[in-house]
């Protein structure tokens, strides 16, 4: 695990009656005790969820100093299994658990907190400045070995007047289980038929043997694979775009269900939460992966909180659900300025709403 993936403890001290005023500033409180002691929280998981956290915990600390916040990047998938076995009680994720796991486990609760996107990045020398043309289709021939030079004639035709190079593609792949892995596959999954029908999508899955391809383990070690191995390509979560632009990466243009090439900004993101948040139920399991219309970013997806119904105390109950109530506000953490510090943007009022009663069965 790298220093920017290691633990970030937020501990202060206050009164119960600062924690008190800051909870009627935030619009009234959530029902259950008032927290006279310290609580300990674990929230590990997704590496793209991980640096929105590390600002949202210094953040509320301000004002709740009674909790005491632990956060980890681990990756979704032990996020998703260590929320399951009570281990952490927030599991953070950008994949929902699917229709298996909740039959197995009927008390966990997918809960979206913001919406995020992701990049697809490459190191094409001579070509990091431009936006090269990618499309689903061409992805999963690259991840599947079908595609092996970056001047294949199924690249060239999506980028007229380009000189490509005429050199072996490195793709990169999440090694541990990642949320990043369950959206980028989805994406290749509901492009490519084929795809869909060998290899699927998931947090993990079994990535064809592509000669050359290499493996790396969370978003940060995804952009330094990317960054010391020229003619590679690799998909990395939009809270990293600091770090993909410091390492002078490219950035491509993806291929949307209309045909159209667009990058992730606010407006191709909101374009896609507007054709696709509306179907959400009530339990807000759903992908938002390729999404129609013709300036819809491909690759969004909700930000989850994996958590238990039933927590082991009510103290453990009365701090989580404090601490998302505060999480889902827009004066809160999906306020402007958190979002747009990690390329994020906030839940739809509809969303907001679904999540809060999702909080509500937190007991």
């Amino acid at each position: 695990m790298t220093s920017t993936e290691g633990n970030s403890q937020i501990i202060a001290t206050a009164t119960k009656g600062t924690m008190l005023a800051a909870a009627i500033a935030l619009g009234g409180l959530v029902a259950g005790p008032a927290l006279a002691k310290q609580t300990d929280i674990l929230e590990t998981g997704s590496s793209l969820l991980y640096p929105l956290f590390n600002l949202w915990v210094p953040a509320y600390a301000k004002h709740h100093p009674e909790l005491k916040i632990t956060t980890q990047s681990t990756g979704s998938g032990t996020g998703i299994s260590e929320s399951i076995s009570g281990i952490a009680q927030i599991g953070a994720s950008d994949a929902y658990l699917s229709n298996a796991q909740m039959k197995q486990h009927p008390g966990m609760l997918n809960i979206p907190l913001a919406i995020s996107s992701q990049m697809v990045n490459y190191n094409l020398p001579g070509l990091n400045h431009d936006h090269i043309n990618l499309s689903g289709p061409v992805l999963a021939g690259i991840y599947d070995g079908k595609i092996t030079k970056w001047d294949d004639p199924k690249i060239a035709k999506l980028n007229p007047g380009v000189k490509l190079p005429d050199h072996a593609i490195v793709p990169v792949h999440r090694t541990d289980g990642s949320g990043d892995t369950f959206i980028f596959t989805q994406y290749l999954s509901f492009s490519t038929p084929a795809w869909k029908d060998k290899v699927a999508y998931g947090t993990t899955v079994s990535w064809p043997a592509v000669q050359g391809g290499i493996g790396a383990e969370g978003n940060p070690g995804m952009v330094n694979a990317v960054k010391n191995t020229p003619y590679s390509v690799a998909y990395i979560g939009i809270s990293y775009k600091q770090a993909t632009d410091a390492a002078k990466l490219g950035e491509a243009k993806l291929g949307n269900r209309s045909g159209h090439f667009v990058l992730p900004d606010p407006m191709t993101v909101q374009a896609a939460v507007k054709a696709t948040a509306s179907k959400t139920p009530t339990d807000e399991r759903i992908s938002l992966i390729f999404a129609p219309g013709k300036n819809s970013y491909p690759i969004i997806n909700y930000e989850y909180a994996i958590v238990k119904a039933r927590q082991p105390s009510a103290q453990d109950a009365a701090a989580l659900k404090r601490f998302f109530d505060w999480a889902l506000s827009p004066s809160g953490g999906n306020a402007p300025h958190f979002m747009k510090a990690v390329g994020f943007v906030p839940l739809p009022k509809a969303i907001t709403r679904l999540s809060r009663a999702q909080v509500k069965k937190i007991s």
